[in-house]
């Protein structure tokens, strides 16, 4: 069970870069990707995760269960595939104002889209301090098991920052991309849940993943949310 738990933290160590890297994408069609929106990107993600990893290490402390583990994974999942549907139509409101140069409301729609991932990157933070807890059964090996679960967080994060950049965004879209960022993530969330917790649990929601999945990915945003015709600048 320790492999899947190791496995478990890759997936969202990966998670927690291309969530990041798809939300450059989703705020740069709106908002551009100056290094103004980029440190606000990147500091309030740092400043969620750190959220989450003080709060894995209290709730690890209150809860060392497996079950509560994969639970929290999936729960990051479905907030995951949330943001871009809540964020469309406040996207939207920020490039008419845009258009209109009304930058009180551009900003706080910068502002609303950027606390979507307040739930969905500290939960992702817990998953490393929350794994570190459930692997050292001996306080003589505490060190190196917490640098091989750090190790491998950062190794996942490594690949999560070029995977939807080369591969899932230009192939499939922003849009998809949450998505199947969310699916993986749940999906290993789910079978983690079914190995150590409740088999009946897991199913249901296999099935619910394996019907809503469709649905959401035949779904889609449009190119851009821009009113104005031809805008560039």
């Amino acid at each position: 069970m320790k492999k899947y738990l190791y496995f478990s933290v890759f997936i969202s160590g990966l998670t927690s870069l291309a969530l990041e890297m798809a939300a450059s994408r989703l705020l740069g069609n709106t908002f551009g990707t100056s290094n103004l929106v980029w440190a606000s990107i990147i500091g309030l993600i740092l400043l969620y995760l750190a959220g989450g990893y003080f709060l894995g290490g209290y709730w690890a402390d209150r809860s060392p269960h497996y079950r509560t583990f994969f639970l929290i994974l999936i729960l990051a999942a479905v907030s995951i595939a949330v943001v871009p549907v809540i964020s469309r139509p406040i996207l939207r409101l920020a490039a008419n104002a845009f258009n209109e140069l009304q930058l009180g409301i551009m900003f706080g729609s910068f502002t609303v889209v950027m606390i979507l991932f307040v739930i969905p990157v500290t939960l992702l933070g817990t998953a490393s301090p929350f794994a570190i807890r459930l692997a050292a059964t001996d306080s003589r090996n505490l060190g190196r098991v917490s640098g091989r679960i750090y190790a491998i967080s950062t190794i996942g994060s490594f690949i999560g920052t070029f995977l939807p950049v080369l591969v899932l965004i230009p192939l499939i879209g922003t849009y998809k991309t949450f998505l199947v960022i969310a699916v993986v993530l749940g999906l290993v969330g789910l079978l983690g849940l079914w190995l150590t917790a409740s088999k009946k649990s897991a199913l249901v929601g296999m099935i619910i993943l394996a019907i809503s999945t469709p649905v959401l990915l035949s779904a889609g945003f449009s190119s851009t949310d821009k009113s104005t015709p031809n805008l560039i600048y």
